[in-house]
């Protein structure tokens, strides 16, 4: 027998449960726009290549965040994380229709996980303001006290959203309601039992 059926909501965050992105505002914060702007400049090219599919997105992203958060102090990064995440939740920048499905869920009984590329700094904080059972997401390489630069694991998008999800839900039975918006959620919605595109 195969046991109880587990019900399980998975969540993507940027577009889906936001109504914008959080990765850029974030990094702004943490080391200004201007010093954003000049990274994404210098990159420019190769990011719009990986845009159409000429280049890997995933990569671009990595050397973007190490161009700029490498070498920081891990604990001061985490705390830059958690105002920016009250800051998100102040400034209401969560979509009303989105969280009336996590209070859904959450009534339910329902376990609510979010899968994201969005960075572990300032998502692991939001989860329990969000009534969020757990999170999966994009976390940054600490050695020493140090940010590396580098993406444990990579960037948690397209298929990876779905291998991280997968090892996460384990091998009992699920019926799953999965949350998207953009191409990166693709494989995430195709796994879903009852797969939402918002």
């Amino acid at each position: 027998m195969g046991g109880a059926v587990r019900h399980v909501a998975a969540f993507d965050f940027d577009g889906t449960i936001t109504s914008r992105d959080t990765l850029g505002p974030f990094l702004a914060r943490v080391v200004g726009r201007a010093r954003v702007v000049r990274a994404l400049a210098l990159r420019s090219p190769v990011l719009a290549a990986s845009l159409v599919g000429l280049a890997d997105r995933d990569a671009e992203k990595e050397r973007l965040v190490g161009r700029l958060l490498a070498g920081r102090d891990a604990a001061a990064l985490c705390a830059e994380g958690v105002a920016y995440a009250n800051e998100l939740g102040a400034a209401q920048a969560f979509r009303p229709d989105t969280l009336e499905r996590v209070a859904w869920h959450r009534a339910e009984g329902h376990d609510i996980v979010v899968v994201s590329a969005s960075l572990d700094v300032y998502l692991e904080p939001l989860g329990p303001e969000l009534g969020v059972n757990h999170v999966i997401c994009t976390s940054l390489e600490v050695v020493d006290g140090r940010v590396t630069g580098h993406l444990v694991g990579g960037n948690v998008r397209g298929p990876e959203k779905a291998r991280r999800l997968r090892a996460w839900l384990g091998d009992g039975p699920v019926e799953l309601w999965a949350y998207g918006d953009s191409a990166g959620d693709h494989d995430l919605l195709a796994m879903a039992d009852h797969a939402v595109r918002v």
